[in-house]
């Protein structure tokens, strides 16, 4: 995961403003298309493409162990919905305050919701999952 993390914070910002946005009960989600996407393709040793992920959770949310949790069940939420989705886009998660007490589950339901209305998915493989 780290290898896909977004490091740097212009590109936080860069995704806020041009970028496409859900925003839902527990997270708003924002996406823009990566203009390294090819010069990472290249650098990657397998040759794909890939998407840049960040987490953002603010300290209004609550302590550290609250922070970390939403940042851990938003990772692993991810990590379901990640060979289903287009490649070459910086993907920005950032935890809203009905985070606190969620589970995975809740936060893969609304993680779905919002990338099929921001239409991330690829058109290949796209299910449900009821259909799974």
């Amino acid at each position: 995961m780290k290898e896909i993390a977004i490091r740097e914070n212009h590109l936080y910002n860069k995704t806020y403003t041009r970028g496409k946005r859900y925003v839902g009960k527990c997270v708003a989600v924002y996406v823009l298309k990566d203009l390294a996407a090819n010069r990472l393709k290249r650098a990657n040793p397998e040759g794909k493409a890939i998407n840049r992920l960040g987490i953002t959770v603010s300290k209004k949310i609550g302590g550290a162990v609250v922070r970390n949790r939403a940042k851990r069940i938003i990772r692993e939420a991810y990590r379901v919905y990640s060979p289903r989705l287009r490649t070459g886009n910086l993907i920005v998660i950032s935890a809203r305050a009905a985070i606190v007490g969620k589970k995975s589950a809740d936060i893969e339901i609304e993680l779905q919701k919002a990338f099929e209305t921001l239409a991330v998915f690829s058109d290949n493989n796209k299910k449900t999952t009821e259909e799974k």
